[in-house]
């Protein structure tokens, strides 16, 4: 192979975050397309989330006075996390830029210090609204972090197909809608500040920091697409070499990209109160694979 000979598996990996770089922010842009054709609208630009971030970064920022550094703090620590969590995190089939034993315990813990600061700069703007999404965000996280836990370990403890595959592709995506603040779970395009979770969160972020906290959302999905590339299509087929690797993993995205659409345009937000039993739901489901796993 031609990467084995000019630097190995690292080199395919460093290729393989650049491409993340480069894609993630297009997988927002096929979600929508996908909820605009099921409505019979015609839809944003697959290219939206691109003119959004670029155009946020060309603005300046405006802060409250009554904020602190860590509203500032979380703008730009929330990205950084996510990039580092990437370095962890390998194309199916493939070994990531840093891995070690443990790598993904400290992937997980990342994107628990990402929602960390987030929240805390809510928190920091003062705002009743933000501090009720920042609530909420806790609320909901302390409940899909076991059941992400449990699926991480299912997917490294059974990597063939079957039921276990299945049950653990269903639970992923349970856990990634909610995760990604999408519906049935969150509305990431609503304006109604009592229903919203995430975006209430970011109010008080504009111009390069609004663009940060955008692009490193488009990059979390981008991972939990990867995540769901690993959980539904490694175990079906695993084709051999770089090139076929790469172009099954982009089509297993694209795929991904389609069905969080699907679900978006076919299911209507749940209920506050709804939103904890289907998340223990995914967790049902993990403990129902661990069941087939031993069996």
């Amino acid at each position: 192979e031609y990467f084995e000979i000019i630097g190995g598996k690292k080199l395919a990996g460093t290729i393989d975050v650049l491409i993340a770089f480069l894609l993630a922010p297009l997988l927002p842009g096929i979600i929508n397309r996908v909820k605009a054709v099921c409505g019979g609208r015609r839809g944003q630009p697959l290219l939206q989330c691109y003119h959004d971030v670029i155009k946020l970064l060309k603005k300046g920022a405006v802060y409250s006075r009554t904020t602190s550094h860590v509203l500032r703090a979380g703008a730009v620590i929330a990205p950084a996390a996510m990039v580092a969590a990437l370095l962890l995190l390998p194309v199916p089939g493939r070994r990531a830029v840093m891995s070690f034993t443990g790598d993904v315990v400290l992937w997980a813990y990342l994107l628990g210090v990402a929602r960390f600061f987030t929240m805390a700069a809510a928190l920091d703007t003062g705002s009743s609204f933000e501090g009720m999404g920042a609530s909420r965000e806790a609320f909901f996280s302390a409940l899909c972090e076991p059941v992400l836990l449990l699926v991480l370990l299912l997917m490294g403890m059974h990597s063939s197909g079957g039921p276990v595959a299945a049950l653990v592709a269903v639970a992923l995506i349970i856990v990634l809608l909610s995760e990604n603040s999408r519906i049935p779970f969150d509305d990431p395009n609503t304006h109604l500040e009592l229903t919203m979770i995430h975006e209430v969160m970011v109010l008080d972020h504009g111009g390069p920091d609004f663009g940060f906290i955008t692009y490193a959302a488009a990059l979390k999905l981008w991972m939990y697409g990867m995540l769901f590339s690993a959980a539904a299509v490694l175990p079906v087929f695993r084709p051999e070499g770089w090139l076929p690797q790469t172009g099954v993993f982009l089509a297993s995205m694209v795929v991904f990209a389609v069905i969080v659409g699907m679900v978006e345009s076919l299911m209507a937000r749940l209920r506050l109160t709804r939103v904890p039993q289907a998340i223990l739901a995914g967790g049902a489901l993990c403990v129902l694979a661990i069941a087939f796993a031993l069996r």
